[in-house]
């Protein structure tokens, strides 16, 4: 099938088909005569694979590791797992870095007057980076 076909069959464009190509993540396909592209039924698996572990939040260098995994028979589970699990601490340090971002824009919010003035307490404080700080547990709220 054509870049157009795999494109729809997987539901990523062919733009980005192109890209996981170029990164090295997708093989690249076999070409017809004409020079177009052609992937088989084992390359949209692959590209299904990819937009299923980019949904979970993996970059594209530990899509990479997880698409070597997959193709290795001889892998241990454990390797899968561990990157898993380091995935999963990123993902809820990010989680906390965002939970201590609204808590420090919603103390700057109930600061703001939010009336006719000009003044704002929101810019200001943004301007000075004298955002209020929170203890991890505040943040949690």
């Amino acid at each position: 099938m054509n870049i157009g076909q795999a494109a729809r069959r997987s539901g990523i464009s062919a733009k980005m088909i192109r890209y996981y190509e170029e990164i090295g993540l997708l093989p690249e396909p076999k070409r017809s005569t004409s020079g177009y592209r052609l992937y088989t039924e084992q390359d949209i698996k692959t590209l299904s694979f990819i937009q299923h572990a980019r949904e979970l939040g993996f970059s594209s260098t530990q899509m990479k590791e997880l698409l070597d995994l997959r193709l290795n028979s001889a892998r241990h589970s454990a390797d899968v797992k561990q990157l898993a699990e380091q995935h999963i601490q990123r993902l809820q340090q990010k989680i906390a870095d965002m939970q201590k971002m609204i808590h420090i824009l919603q103390q700057s919010v109930d600061q703001c007057a939010g009336n006719e003035e000009s003044d704002c307490q929101i810019l200001k404080q943004i301007e000075q980076g004298s955002l209020p700080e929170c203890s991890s547990s505040d943040c949690q709220k």
